[in-house]
């Protein structure tokens, strides 16, 4: 085989690992920017590397991914990011390969925007066991492989990353799409008119709300109490003419879903300006995540371009 086919056939053995590979590091990251970065220097260092004496390329790979992933939550850089109060996962469209793979309940609740900040609280360590296990079905024989531990390792860093997950997670049961649906319509009725009282009950007693402010303050805002979300969802969600000058025009808002969760998105021509994921719990709203900054938004904007957005749930805000 002359050189240029190997070298052919070796990209296309790499090009069949991509999506997965995203996968892993947006799990580990939270991140799809960095997910793509670890996944391009992933490329890189196959490229490099003596393929020849590479006998297993996908766990070769996945061990490359998951190391340049612990080393970026290890830096001093990420861990000034990533302080608690300042951090957000950075959300993507439902059908994103990024997402994947999803054919279990527990892969799908390991990419929830709930789930990824949770991860947050874990040791590197903790977090790459928990998603190799939970999101990857990886034997804990496996693990130890990739992450140079030992098997019991695995299974105590595992056991300690549930502990923290579940003890801390909501849970209220699934809602239907389309009764999801119909609570977001409701909550931004609501808020856009200046509700109050609807707008607390449609939300859990121990609602909160967290926003990035647009990436206009360094650290996150939130609010813990219904009432106080509910205020804060009045005064943002009603429109305004400076509001409108702030986004640069009038925008559409649309109905989505991010990471599983239902969501509204503003959208000015093409371009989504801005995100509201809702988790749910009960029928009702347990926790709102507001996202504005352009840095979190951008892997969502390019999918949003891709897609036919179908009629917007108001068309001029």
């Amino acid at each position: 085989m002359e050189r240029t086919a190997a070298d052919r056939f070796d990209t296309d053995r790499f090009e069949a690992s991509r999506h997965r590979l995203a996968s892993l590091a947006y799990r580990l990251l939270g991140s799809a920017t960095d997910a793509e970065d670890a996944v391009q220097e992933a490329f890189v260092r196959w490229q490099t590397a003596d393929r020849q004496r590479i006998t297993v390329p996908e766990a070769w790979l996945t061990t490359v991914v998951t190391n340049l992933c612990l080393d970026r939550l290890r830096s001093a850089q990420a861990r000034r990011e990533r302080t608690v109060g300042a951090w957000l996962p950075e959300p993507l469209l439902d059908g994103d390969p990024m997402l994947g793979p999803a054919d279990t309940a527990e892969q799908r609740e390991s990419v929830s925007l709930a789930v990824l900040m949770l991860l947050e609280r874990l040791s590197p360590l903790e977090r790459a066991v928990y998603v190799l296990r939970e999101a990857f079905s990886y034997s804990h024989a496996e693990i130890a492989g990739i992450l140079a531990i030992t098997e019991a390792a695995s299974q105590q860093h595992l056991h300690r990353a549930r502990r923290r997950i579940t003890g801390a997670r909501r849970r209220g049961g699934d809602v239907d799409p389309a009764s999801a649906r119909r609570i977001v319509e409701e909550f931004l009725a609501a808020a856009s008119s200046g509700r109050a009282e609807r707008l607390v009950a449609l939300l859990t007693d121990d609602a909160t709300a967290i926003s990035d402010g647009a990436g206009l303050t360094e650290t996150l805002l939130e609010y813990d109490t219904p009432r106080r979300i509910a205020a804060v969802a009045r005064a943002g969600f009603t429109p305004t003419a400076a509001k409108r000058r702030f986004a640069g025009g009038t925008p559409a808002i649309h109905y989505a879903r991010l990471n599983g969760d239902p969501a509204i998105l503003f959208v000015l021509g093409e371009q989504v300006i801005g995100a509201v994921a809702f988790e749910l719990a009960g029928g009702r709203i347990a926790t709102v995540r507001g996202i504005a900054a352009p840095t979190r938004l951008v892997r969502l904007a390019e999918a949003w371009r891709q897609r036919e957005p179908g009629t917007p749930l108001v068309t001029e805000w």
